[in-house]
């Protein structure tokens, strides 16, 4: 089963939210709260596979809640999903940065909605196309690139870095790189730990604030 934890300020969301996930024989909704503080409470007690994270909310919001069940190394295993009404640049851009997997809209349907449950706790990260292409907009828009990431980059670490940053599976990296999928996997492994990346969200940051990504594609 995969156990999720659900955080919205709104009590009708979070029992909507419930209703459709538990339609699934697969998954089951093991808590519930209306802030970041009181979310994180429940997280570390329930030690969740997924948590559908709101952003605005009193008290601790959700990027901030989501920045610090990043941050603690007994929830290394903890994966977020930001829901929210608000698709702005600068959202995307702080969830991914604090650590989220995964963004979604509060309009996205049920079975995308449990799909991307799904995907997450299988340890993958969610980045639709159009969100993809918000983030890489904002990232050139707001920032000088800053290449000292890269310093300790092989080429061929760059290819698949800007891959990845282009939104691409292991199986289409390896594709258009002609390398096996168990090469690419191995190169995204190595990736994310000579850049200290929780996961491949953050990889996707690194790769358009990097400027090894622009909005035309990967360089």
């Amino acid at each position: 089963m995969i156990r999720v934890v659900v955080v919205d300020d709104q009590a009708l969301v979070r029992t909507g939210l419930r209703a459709l996930l538990e339609r699934a024989p697969d998954i089951v909704v093991v808590g519930e709260a209306d802030n970041g503080d009181a979310g994180m409470a429940v997280v570390r007690r329930e030690r969740p596979d997924v948590v559908l994270m709101d952003i605005r909310m009193p008290g601790v919001d959700g990027i901030t809640a989501t920045r610090r069940i990043g941050a603690d190394p007994e929830l290394a295993d903890v994966r977020v999903i930001v829901l929210t009404t608000f698709d702005t640049d600068e959202h995307i851009i702080d969830a991914l940065r604090a650590g989220a997997a995964g963004f979604l809209l509060k309009d996205t349907g049920p079975d995308d909605l449990r799909a991307a449950v799904r995907v997450v706790a299988a340890g993958e990260s969610l980045l639709s196309p159009a969100v993809t292409r918000r983030v890489i907009r904002a990232a050139t828009s707001r920032h000088v690139p800053d290449t000292t990431a890269l310093a300790g980059l092989t080429q061929r670490e760059r290819e698949v870095l800007a891959e990845v940053g282009a939104g691409r599976s292991n199986d289409e990296i390896a594709a258009r790189l002609t390398i096996s999928p168990a090469t690419a996997r191995t190169h995204v492994g190595r990736l994310l730990a000579k850049l200290a990346a929780r996961d491949r969200a953050q990889l996707v940051v690194l790769a358009y604030e990097t400027g090894l990504v622009e909005p035309g594609g990967p360089r």
